[in-house]
């Protein structure tokens, strides 16, 4: 957060951070409760989500939004956005919450920092061995054995993951972040629609009201609420720590994963949670140094 911590405004903004922070985290116990339980099927979870979601955000955005300059349709990144709905829907047939939550938040810091990379950013001693141990992280935790979770479903997340980082950075210099992030959405929608028919006409989609119920808080409370609550709470923080707060998600969606769905933590997942959070941890500090 900035220098000016004053009272309530600082304390305003630690409560929209916890917030935005569990919203982030509960996406990944619902989807998972959601297909665990066989109560839907990913493409229908995903299709529900993204609709809920759009219209959650069409109407936040009609009466919250100030900008009085329009955002440019970016087809480019509803089709990422879209991308990261479907692999993560997809991912959580098989991972345990708190390892998909893991492998997300992974590839999505490790797309920003090889984007950063490549476009010149300056990387100290320190910061070269955070991301080397985050690396070896994520290779430790797919490795083949008994508790490496499966491999599908790791690469499927790591994609979610690459898709979410291309589609975050795109939105960094977009005038209504908000405003954009809704008409993303609604340009997202049709994508999952012809994806839905497909699944119908082959005859694999399958909801209950439960499964439409928990898709649609997936969508309209912790997608489209909790992207408010996470604007508003980057108004005061900086770049570097809003993007440090958000590896505590795996963190939080690994306790919901024991508390609500008797998921095990595996001392693998410790070691590779430990490696891959402290080695981005470590990229995160070393680039701010620099």
């Amino acid at each position: 957060m900035r220098d000016t911590r004053d009272g309530p405004a600082f304390l305003r903004t630690i409560v929209l951070t916890a917030a935005a922070m569990l919203a982030f985290a509960a996406n990944s116990l619902l989807c998972r409760l959601a297909l665990l339980r066989g109560e839907i099927d990913p493409v229908s979870f995903a299709g529900i989500r993204l609709i809920s979601g759009a219209i959650m955000l069409a109407v936040i955005v009609r009466f919250k939004s100030r900008s009085h300059v329009p955002n440019r349709a970016d087809w480019f990144a509803a089709v990422m956005l879209f991308v990261y709905v479907a692999f993560f829907s997809f991912a959580y047939l098989t991972l345990s919450a708190g390892t998909g939550a893991l492998i997300l938040f992974g590839a999505v810091q490790l797309t920003m920092l090889s984007v950063g990379l490549r476009s010149g950013e300056q990387f100290g001693g320190i910061a070269w061995l955070g991301l080397a141990l985050a690396i070896a992280g994520l290779v430790y935790l797919v490795l083949p054995g008994i508790a490496a979770p499966p491999l599908v479903g790791a690469a499927l997340m790591a994609v979610a993951g690459v898709a979410w980082g291309v589609y975050s950075l795109r939105g960094r210099k977009v005038a209504d972040p908000l405003a954009s992030t809704a008409g993303n959405f609604v340009r997202a929608a049709p994508l999952v629609l012809l994806m839905s028919a497909v699944f119908i006409a082959g005859g694999r989609a399958h909801a209950t009201e439960t499964g439409v119920a928990l898709a649609i808080a997936s969508g309209a409370l912790t997608s489209g609420i909790g992207y408010v609550i996470w604007y508003a709470a980057l108004s005061r923080l900086t770049a570097m720590r809003a993007a440090t707060v958000q590896l505590s998600v795996p963190l939080i969606a690994a306790c919901g994963g024991v508390a609500f769905l008797s998921e095990a933590i595996t001392p693998r997942l410790v070691v590779a949670s430990a490696a891959i959070l402290g080695g981005i941890a470590m990229v995160l500090i070393g680039k701010s140094r620099g």
